[in-house]
This record gives C-alpha cells, sequence and structure tokens, in this order.
C-alpha cells in the first residue's frame, strides 16, 4: 500500500528508536527548538549539517546523500514542501519524542524526531499527520454483531500486540489474519486519515467472519530492527509474524481451525504465496494488489509515475530516474553481495532484502499451491498495476480454486475515486474500503471450499 512512501518509511524504520506514545501536556522547549532546527536544516535541503546533529548509531544507517534521497522520496509523494506549522514533544525512557508537522502540496506529514540526552537526533520516520477527525465506522460495520479484544502475536523479542475482531455468538467461525504492505506499519495499516485494516476487520466481522490485525515488527521493535538491518530479509519483516498470528488463531476458541486465511496487501500480497508455501495447513490466500513482478522494477516505475507530476524541471526528472535505474541494476546484477553499500540499492533498502527477493515469483509460487486463491485488484492503482493483475490470471489460469476481480474505479487503498490518480490522494479525505470488496471477499470466505470458482476466474 502506498508503496513509493512506504519504500521511504521501510528505509527509515531502522531509525525509529522509540513506539508512537501518548504525548506530554508540557512539551520540552529545548527538545523542540533542537528538533525543529534539524527539521529546518532537511527542508532547506542542508543535509550534511542535519546528518551532522545524529548519534553514532543513525549516523552510520543514514549518511546525508541516504538522507537526502529519503527526504526526495517524501517530497515526490507528498508533494512540494511549504512550511512547517507546529510542534508537540513528550518524555520516554531518556528519550524527547518531537512531532514536528510540516505542510505539503498534497498535505501535511509529522517528521518525528528522536533525540537522546545529549540533543542528539537518535530516531527519524515519516509519518502521516493524525487528523483531529475521529475514525468513522463505514455504513457496513455493525458494532452490535463483534466484539474486540487486545492479544499479543509471538511471543518473545518479537511479540506484537494485536487486535482481534470477533464475531457475536458461538461460532465456530472462520478468521483472517490481516498482512500489511511494506514499511513500519501499524494494526490498522493507517496512511493519511485511512485506515483499510480497520474497515476490513469490522467489515468482515460484521459479516460472521474473524479478523486479526496487529502491529508490524518494523514499527513495533524500531530499534531491534536498526540492530539487524543488514540482514533483514521478508521473513523478518513479514513471514515469520503472519505465521505466529495463523498459529494464535488455530488455538483461539470458538474459531475453526480449518477455515483460516491469510489477506495480504501491497507488499503483504507479494508476500502471501511464500507464507501459503510455509504453512500448507492455510485454507486460502488473498492477494490484495499484491505484485506480481520483481518489487525493484516496481520501484522504478513508480518513480517514473509520480516525478514528473511534483518535479517541474524534465531534466531533474531524468537525472533522479538514471540513479535509480543504476539501482535497480545493482540488485539484478550477479555482483550483488551481502556486502553491497545500501547507498548502491534502491531506496537505501539492504542487500540482505534483495537478495531474498530478487529471484521470489509469487504468482508461480501461487500457482503450485494447494490452498483457495482470491486475487482483487484495484484499476486506479498506480503502485501495484493492470501488468501485475495480468501475470496472476496467466499464472492461475487453470486453477479451479482459483477467482481473481478487478475494480476499475478502485484505488490502491481499494477505496473509491476518479480520475488519474496520485499520492496527494492519500493525504487528503479519508475514503472507506469500497464496500462491495466486503461483500466479495465475505461471500468468498464463507462459501464451501468444494464451491470454487471455475478455472481461470477472471475479470467481472
Amino acid at each position: 500500500m502506498g508503496r513509493l512512501s512506504r519504500s521511504v518509511g521501510l528505509a527509515l524504520a531502522g531509525v525509529c528508536a522509540l513506539p508512537a506514545c501518548a504525548w506530554a501536556q508540557e512539551p520540552s522547549a529545548q527538545a523542540v527548538a533542537t528538533a525543529e532546527a534539524f527539521v529546518d536544516q532537511v527542508t532547506q535541503g542542508d543535509f550534511a549539517a542535519a546528518a551532522a546533529m545524529f548519534d553514532e548509531t543513525v549516523a552510520a544507517l543514514m549518511p546525508a546523500a541516504r538522507l537526502q534521497e529519503a527526504w526526495d522520496g517524501l517530497v515526490a509523494a507528498a508533494g512540494p514542501f511549504e512550511q512547517r506549522t507546529e510542534s508537540r514533544a513528550t518524555h520516554q525512557q531518556g528519550y524527547d519524542i518531537v512531532l514536528v508537522t510540516c505542510r505539503f502540496g498534497g498535505g501535511s506529514v509529522d517528521l518525528r524526531v528522536v533525540l537522546d540526552g545529549r540533543g542528539r537526533v537518535a530516531g527519524l520516520q515519516f509519518v502521516p499527520t493524525a487528523t483531529s477527525a475521529e475514525y468513522q465506522l463505514p455504513n457496513y460495520a455493525h458494532p452490535d454483531s463483534y466484539t474486540e479484544r487486545e492479544v499479543t502475536v509471538g511471543e518473545g523479542e518479537w511479540a506484537l500486540p494485536g487486535t482481534l475482531t470477533m464475531p457475536v455468538g458461538q461460532g465456530p467461525f472462520p478468521a483472517v489474519v490481516l498482512v500489511h504492505g511494506s514499511g513500519p506499519q501499524d494494526r490498522d495499516e493507517t496512511i493519511g486519515p485511512s485506515k483499510p485494516f480497520r474497515d476490513l476487520a469490522v467489515g468482515l466481522a460484521s459479516r460472521g467472519i474473524g479478523v486479526l490485525r496487529y502491529e508490524k515488527r518494523t514499527k513495533e521493535h524500531g530499534a531491534e530492527v536498526a540492530a539487524m538491518l543488514d540482514r533483514l530479509t521478508a521473513r523478518e519483516e513479514t513471514v515469520d509474524d503472519a505465521l505466529a498470528a495463523v498459529a494464535l488463531l488455530r488455538t483461539t476458541p470458538g474459531l475453526d481451525p480449518q477455515r483460516l486465511y491469510v489477506l495480504g496487501h501491497s507488499q503483504g500480497g507479494t508476500f502471501a504465496p511464500r507464507i501459503g508455501a510455509a504453512d500448507r495447513q492455510i485454507a486460502g490466500l488473498i492477494i490484495m494488489a499484491g505484485a506480481a513482478r520483481p518489487l525493484e522494477d516496481l520501484i522504478l516505475e513508480q518513480l517514473a509515475y509520480v516525478l514528473p507530476q511534483q518535479i517541474a524541471d524534465p531534466n531533474e526528472v531524468a537525472k533522479q530516474l538514471a540513479q535509480v535505474r543504476a539501482q535497480v541494476e545493482r540488485v539484478k546484477s550477479p555482483d550483488l553481495t551481502p556486502d553491497t553499500p545500501r547507498e548502491e540499492l534502491p531506496l537505501g533498502i539492504p542487500a540482505s532484502f534483495w537478495l531474498d527477493v530478487r529471484d521470489y515469483r509469487p504468482a508461480e509460487v501461487a500457482r503450485e499451491l494447494p490452498q483457495r486463491l482470491l486475487v482483487l485488484q484495484g484499476g486506479r492503482d498506480y503502485q501495484v498495476t493492470e501488468a501485475d493483475f495480468a501475470l496472476w490470471e496467466q499464472a492461475l489460469a487453470d486453477r479451479p480454486n482459483a477467482r481473481l476481480k478487478l475494480y476499475p474505479d478502485l484505488s490502491h487503498l481499494f477505496a473509491s475515486g476518479v480520475g488519474k490518480a496520485t499520492p496527494t490522494e492519500y493525504m487528503t479525505e479519508a475514503k472507506h474500503v469500497a464496500g462491495e470488496v466486503i461483500r466479495d471477499l465475505a461471500e468468498w470466505i464463507l462459501e464451501p471450499a468444494a464451491a470454487a470458482a471455475p478455472p481461470g476466474g477472471g475479470r467481472p
């Protein structure tokens, strides 16, 4: 979901020192002044001065050139920087945490700056600004028909807080694990004012399906991920925690262990076949806007789509695309090793991750799996496009238990819209997952496995 901005988030996840917390009544004036000075240096393009404020750990992870790449990616996604507006701070576990709100052409973004006891920047993350308006339930949610409770996914150092949304009644009910897109995601997969995973949870639970959603590891354990960033693969980022979530549902009273599903969105959809291959007792896989092409190719394609919308100078667009193209070729090179510097790779993502995924072809893996498969795609999606959907169609054409559907008017978030999709769409008005998607998901999950779709599935 929002793969361009999300990829920037992945690059920054390793230097996000602390999880989100409640804000104090009285901000620290010195912390706010220091954080605002740092942000001013970034927004003015003085990346060397900004990087000089990093502590030793962050300085090693993010030299000035990589900080500039992250900022350029944010501007490409959120629109031109306009001004710094407000700041708020709190103190936690020896750190000052300051949210510095900045307004861009496409909306507001918070620069979350973590300061250590010496006033050095010990963490940095770009996060959508929380809106003052409370989340409004979609019209397909019926609160009297479900309950919610806190659960823990996994155990030990990687344990994750989550929410289990359960239908009212005795069951046993089918259930779904929701698997996030790239970057440090919360359990609602919040982007801007939208919360698609919360929509899915309340919508499906209203129709008699349990739903488990949880904080992503790169968000909940940012400091620990930073310590192993050069060893990070898709297994640590996504797969292991999804498998732990399925294991939790198998032992949850009121749920049917024979009807447990994994729903992956965006990068989560791309890795859903890996999750299904690791646990073949999963009843089915739901792939929502999952890429079927190599991820490095999608990054280049997305930037080619977005940069001309944000940068007026075509020479500068060409320069930036040439740099990313060289990084993509580095990923594909047989000379890529675990020691290849992140600065030479797309979005500063470590070589360990690229070595893990560059030869992964999710549609081909899915073709060999025994589980039921449902592939959904939005026609207005520019992050993952109909070119990917066509590959899923081709790979699954002979699968009698696979179904595919394209929604012409829906975005990457499976929300309705008109006209050409842009990154700013995510940063403005809150939009819910479309009701027809909730209906289609529920009907597919609840139908008997014997009533699988005819071979090929296909477009409506």
